[in-house]
């Protein structure tokens, strides 16, 4: 078996590995593996170890067992079990051991020496308020490995520090050791003190504690108890595996028959306190840092527990309108840090609860800092159809005015004249204005049958008559409106080409009066 001695020389080696070592990963058929910055990097040591085996993961699980029969009959009776490892004046870890495949993996959680503070962290100020309640349910969730513990920790330390009150706390294992303050800590193990939570907190009720902690409500019978606890005047804080406020309510509600629904309903809208939902976000240069959800406990929030969610009131929408009292939704904390410039755009969306509010909300951003809304940028006209002349603008010579047998034998095809643009590049634009002349709307007459009609739209009146040819110099229907070609235009009265194709459909219309029966 691997001596103690050698396993601590290892752990040092693997702490020192990489920066910020969050996890250690021992499994078979791969190198050791440490987390830092949550990607796993290979380790290696010496003697090399380039994969482990079966053998060289089970001494090293029986080297953290060190012999306590407790912990080994839970390992084979279950599969896996839990326990703590101090790394004398360096680290402490929590370590599970489990079984895959009939081969044994190990995974240690590398803990804090100390407790941080709730500034050290950069909590928001109502958890010193959570620390202030004198009974209820506070609950911390999220997915593993996302602070909760860490949190947790700060709140109690916030407690240690104010009020000389008796603290018990059941957890699985022990993670952070609280020194004496002004309160009284109790801190009991799962398999060493006791054997449940259940048990473990029936019989810290009799303990007489102000605050417990239970380090995680996995069950009916655990749930129950601690409501039973903030029912008799205790504060109760608790762990879940949810992803958010509502989930949470969801989650505790479904660990009960459908008869016993609305009881329950009813005990937790009147014990929950507080409800802080945790995700590790990854920073902008490397890094990571914590979005919170917060709700707190009101009569809306108390009646939606009660009756449920619906479509006009949800756990969601009650938190965004109550910002003003310290709550905030996962969406207004991550676009908080997006303005701030602590995570980029991508994890911003990625991490959202709803995506099209976190959308919208980065468009409101980008605005009020100036920048871009949109990725399409740099348009420009192509060379192949336009220049610029000395005067501003000018077309392809392939689009100056053409005779007018020509334009006859190209009439579907849409040749510009007059300076105008395809009809293939116009789109479905509508105009509404030309230059020199007052705004109006050209547009084919509805229900008119004969080519060649144009129905002219002035004042809300329109008349449509065959607009006559006039002179070389242009052409010019019965409303008095005159379009010249660009020989007898001033260079100053031209336009560029893209304002005239905006602006004027001239080959549609000069199609149209051109146009024989």
């Amino acid at each position: 078996m691997l001596h103690l001695f050698h396993l601590e020389l290892i752990l040092d080696k693997l702490m020192n590995a990489a920066p910020e070592v969050s996890d250690i990963n021992m499994t078979v058929g791969h190198p050791i593996q440490v987390e830092s910055g949550g990607e796993l990097l290979p380790v290696y040591i010496e003697p090399e170890i380039r994969t482990l085996t079966a053998y060289q993961t089970e001494t090293l699980a029986l080297s953290l067992l060190r012999g306590d029969r407790h912990l080994i009959g839970t390992l084979l009776d279950t599969g896996a079990c839990d326990l703590s490892f101090n790394l004398e004046n360096k680290a402490r870890f929590r370590v599970n051991i489990f079984s895959q495949q009939g081969r044994f993996s190990i995974v240690m959680r590398k803990l804090e020496n100390y407790i941080r503070s709730v500034k050290d962290l950069g909590l928001p100020d109502i958890f010193v308020k959570m620390a202030g309640e004198k009974n209820g349910i506070i609950l911390v969730t999220g997915a593993t490995g996302t602070g909760k513990t860490t949190s947790l920790a700060a709140i109690l330390d916030e407690i240690n520090t104010n009020q000389a009150v008796h603290v018990v706390t059941l957890e699985d294992p022990v993670e952070f050791v609280h020194p004496p303050k002004k309160s009284t800590f109790n801190q009991r193990e799962l398999g060493m003190d006791f054997r449940s939570f259940s048990e473990g907190l029936r019989s810290a009720l009799r303990q007489a504690p102000k605050v417990i902690l239970v380090g995680e409500m996995r069950d009916r019978e655990t749930v129950e108890m601690a409501l039973s606890a903030a029912e008799t005047g205790h504060l109760v804080f608790s762990t879940l595996h949810t992803v958010d406020a509502g989930t949470t309510v969801n989650r505790i509600v479904g660990l009960f028959d459908h008869e016993e629904e609305k009881l329950i309903r009813v005990r937790l809208s009147d014990t929950l306190r507080w409800v802080v939902s945790q995700r590790l976000l990854p920073k902008v240069g490397g890094g990571r840092v914590a979005a919170l959800e917060i709700m707190g406990s009101t009569l809306l929030i108390k009646d939606i527990i009660t009756n449920g969610e619906d479509q006009d009131r949800s756990f969601y929408n009650s938190i965004a309108s109550l910002s003003s009292l310290g709550w905030q939704t996962f969406d207004q904390h991550i676009l908080d840090l997006y303005k701030k410039k602590i995570i980029n755009e991508d994890v911003a969306l990625t991490y959202s609860s709803k995506k099209s509010v976190m959308s919208r909300g980065i468009d409101t951003v980008k605005a009020e800092l100036g920048e871009s809304q949109y990725e399409v940028k740099d348009l420009v006209l192509e060379k192949d159809d336009y220049y610029l002349d000395d005067h501003g603008g000018g077309v392809d010579p392939k689009l100056q005015p053409q005779p007018r047998e020509f334009q006859q034998q190209n009439h579907h095809q849409q040749q510009g004249v007059h300076g105008a643009v395809p009809k293939s590049r116009m789109g479905g634009v509508k105009l509404h204005s030309c230059q020199g002349f007052p705004r109006r709307r050209l547009e084919k007459r509805r229900g008119e049958k004969k080519r060649g009609k144009v129905a002219v739209k002035v004042a809300g009146k329109s008349r449509g008559k065959r607009s006559r040819k006039r002179g070389s110099g242009g052409f010019e229907n019965d409303t008095g409106m005159r379009f010249l070609s660009e020989e007898t235009q001033h260079p100053s009265q031209r336009q560029h080409p893209l304002r005239k194709a905006l602006h004027l459909r001239l080959p549609e219309l000069q199609t149209k009066e051109h146009g024989h029966d």
